[in-house]
């Protein structure tokens, strides 16, 4: 590989780094949730779903790579979100969240549904489907 090719391929990752950060959530990324910020993400986002978890709970470790997969298939349609209910009880308890993993699915800044438990990927996606035509 000589000068020229390791700057192409560094130009490039620094591009998409860059058009990351500026645009979490349309890049397929999941972002991250917390109370503080829950309004502007819930504003900027049209089509948002926040999957309500726990680093302890198990079924919660099932459900993130769904997550992961559907954020990647909807890229730049439907924005995926993760909030870590221990780290941000308030906002857990002001949305009703008494169980986890809680899927919740915003369309413009209002929730329109949610999935509770952890359901296999394909079910998760027939939501979004129905939510966000």
């Amino acid at each position: 590989m000589d000068d020229n090719e390791l700057k192409e391929i560094r130009e490039k990752r620094m591009a998409e780094l860059k058009e990351k950060m500026e645009h979490p959530g349309t890049t397929g990324s999941v972002i991250q949730v917390d109370q503080l910020h829950i309004s502007d993400i819930l504003q900027k986002h049209p089509a948002l779903v926040i999957d309500f978890w726990a680093e302890w709970c198990g079924p919660c470790r099932r459900v993130g790579p769904a997550i992961e997969e559907l954020a990647q298939e909807f890229a730049g349609k439907v924005t995926f979100a993760k909030c870590n209910t221990d780290e941000n009880q308030q906002l857990a308890m002001q949305l009703n969240i008494s169980a986890i993993p809680n899927i919740v699915f915003f369309s413009h800044g209002k929730m329109v549904d949610r999935v509770i438990g952890a359901y296999p990927k394909e079910a998760i996606r027939e939501k979004v489907l129905r939510n966000f035509p």
